[in-house]
Parts: structure tokens; sequence; C-alpha cells
């Protein structure tokens, strides 16, 4: 019949017109934060290529810039053409919303910009300069008393095996250093220093620092490292003998090959219960933390703590001093005589 279209030709078109449909509805791709501006581009390669700054911080920088970037087009303003009343009325719907740390976070993120383009000859002046920064109440940092420490110690300690050996020897390292917990874990053996005194630690944005150890964390590496071989996987065709890992904590499951950071926090709070203590108050950053105010305490001077916390900005490490005078304003609150006279007169009255 003139016209008329034959069953395979109708299916082929159905099909056809099914593929068109299914693109069209499909599922669209998680957008990734695009530059507003080639001079965002530019800043961005700055970043990665002279501040060595991690893939992670590249793109937090590009999602905060870009939010702005596409908040100024509605106003009809360039990014790099922002005014200072521009970017305090941005900053003023963010504040609405958003957390003081958040609000901050991008506030740094356009003044670092915007200093850029000064540098660069882009701009004449700084419009991010006058702005004021969100006031925020900063926390002071959870720590574990010398105690509760020497609690969690003495618990791995008792374990034994190659288990507890490992653990006792990951406590006194992150202890003894206050290395950051994906420092610690991915460390590799390259990293003990030839004198065995010290670890040579690379962090944030590839730069190295020396870090010493101390005399108990010499001899739990001392005494964990001929059992480290219980935790690399067995080599192929090699009878079950263990392989070959180039990391200090190796791992027979991680897919990185070595202690994962997730594994680690669990045996710390597993750790902290069977010591007796809040697991609630255990992380491996809590303990980061203790090493930096057991050292203040103990009289170490606020650059070389800076130095072992590998901070860039010593404003960072300044947190802890809080933390030390706190602590003694509650010493002397509950054991100076003069306090304790003053609340005896309080009751009575």
């Amino acid at each position: 019949m003139t016209g008329s279209k034959s069953p395979g030709s109708k299916k082929a078109a159905t099909k056809a017109a099914t593929k068109v449909g299914a693109k069209r509805r499909g599922r669209p791709c998680k957008p990734r934060p695009l530059a507003t501006s080639p001079h965002l581009d530019a800043f961005l390669d700055m970043l990665t290529a002279e501040r060595g700054a991690a893939v992670n911080t590249r793109l937090a920088y590009e999602r905060d810039l870009a939010d702005l970037g596409r908040w100024l087009a509605q106003r009809s303003v360039a990014l790099e053409a922002a005014g200072t009343e521009d970017l305090r009325a941005y900053l003023a719907v963010q504040s609405k919303d958003g957390a003081p740390r958040t609000v901050a976070r991008r506030l740094s993120a356009m003044r670092q910009f915007y200093r850029f383009l000064l540098s660069e000859g882009r701009r004449t002046d700084d419009p991010a300069s006058p702005l004021d920064s969100p006031k925020q109440g900063r926390p002071l940092p959870k720590i574990l008393t010398e105690a509760e420490v020497g609690a969690m110690l003495s618990t791995a300690e008792a374990r034994g095996g190659p288990e507890g050996l490992r653990l006792v020897a990951l406590l006194e390292v992150l202890y003894a250093t206050g290395l950051r917990v994906s420092e610690l874990v991915g460390l590799p053996m390259t990293a003990i220093m030839r004198d065995g005194r010290g670890l040579l630690v690379r962090g944030k944005g590839g730069k190295e620092r020396m870090v010493p150890l101390s005399d108990p964390a010499l001899a739990a590496l001392a005494g964990y490292i001929p059992f480290r071989g219980h935790f690399i996987p067995p080599a192929a065709g090699a009878g079950g003998e263990a392989g070959h890992s180039p990391f200090l904590f190796p791992s027979r499951i991680s897919a990185e090959g070595h202690l994962t950071r997730q594994r680690f926090a669990q045996l710390l709070k597993q750790l902290a219960i069977d010591a007796g203590i809040d697991p609630e108050k255990v992380s491996p950053h809590v303990l980061r933390h203790a090493f930096a105010t057991h050292l203040l305490d103990h009289g170490a001077d606020l650059r070389s703590v800076q130095k072992m916390l590998g901070h860039a900005d010593i404003a960072t490490t300044q947190i802890y001093t809080h933390v030390v005078t706190e602590r003694l304003k509650r010493v002397m609150h509950d054991h100076h005589p003069l306090a304790r006279r003053k609340v005896e007169e309080a009751s009575e009255g």
C-alpha cells in the first residue's frame, strides 16, 4: 500500500525516538563549579603552582568564587570588577542563611582573589580589604588529660600481639609528634630519619617538616616493626609470605595500602571504652590537640609547637594558649587559698 511503512521501519523509528527521549529525560550530570572569569582560572592555577594547594582546596576556592560570580552577574557586575559595596551586599545575603564559619571562608577566598588581581595589575584597588570578618566564637579544642592518655597507652600495651603493638606504636607516635591523622597513617618507611630519632613528614601543600620522636615512641616502633609483616598482604606465588609495602602502617584490606583514618578512629574509640574513658571525647585529632596543649603546659615555646604541628600561621597555634589559660584559671579558682576563701564567704553569706 502506498505511503505505508513496514513494521521494521516503525520499530526503528520508535527505537530512535525512545533514545532521543531518554537523552532529554536523562538525569543531568552533577555540575562542576565553573570559573566565571579568566582571571579566576589564573588565580586557581597560581594556588596550585605557587602555593601547592591541594585539589580539594582549589575546588573549595572555585566553588566559593564561582558562587560570588553568579550572584554578581545577576547585578550585571563582572567578578573582577566588583566594588566593596557589591561584596558587602553579597556577604549580607550569605549571612542570613549561612553559618559564620562558611561566610568567613567565602570572605577569605574573596580577599585572596582580589589581592591576586591587585598584585597582577588587573586592578588598582582591593575591594575586599575594607570588609569585616563575621564574628564567630571559636570553640576551644577538646583535649585529653595526661592521665587519660596514659590510661589509653596502658590499655593498648596490655593487649599484646601484633595488633596491640601496632596500636601502641600509633598512639606513641601521634602523642609524640602531633601529626595529622592522614600524615600518621600514610607514613612511608622512608619517613624514619637515618639516625632514627625523628620523622620527615610531608604535610599540607607538599611541605616537609622534621618532627623529633620521644624515647617511648622510639621504643614502641622498635617493638612493632618486627611484626609489621603481619599487616602486609601475602605476595603472589610466595607461599603465603608477606609481600612488600612502602608504608609504616600497612593494611591487608585497605585500597590505599595503609591503615585508613576511619579504621584508626574506630580503634581509638574501642580503646577508650576499654580504658574507661568516654569514647565521644576521643579521636585522632583530639590526641593532636593533647600533644600541643601538654607541650605548652610543660613550658614549650609556641614557635616550636607551630613547627611540629605544621601550621603555616602561628595564629592557628595560638588557640592552644587559650586552652592552657582556661585551665590555669580553673586551677586558680579551685586551689588558690584566696579564691577558696571568697567561695566560703559567699556561701556563708
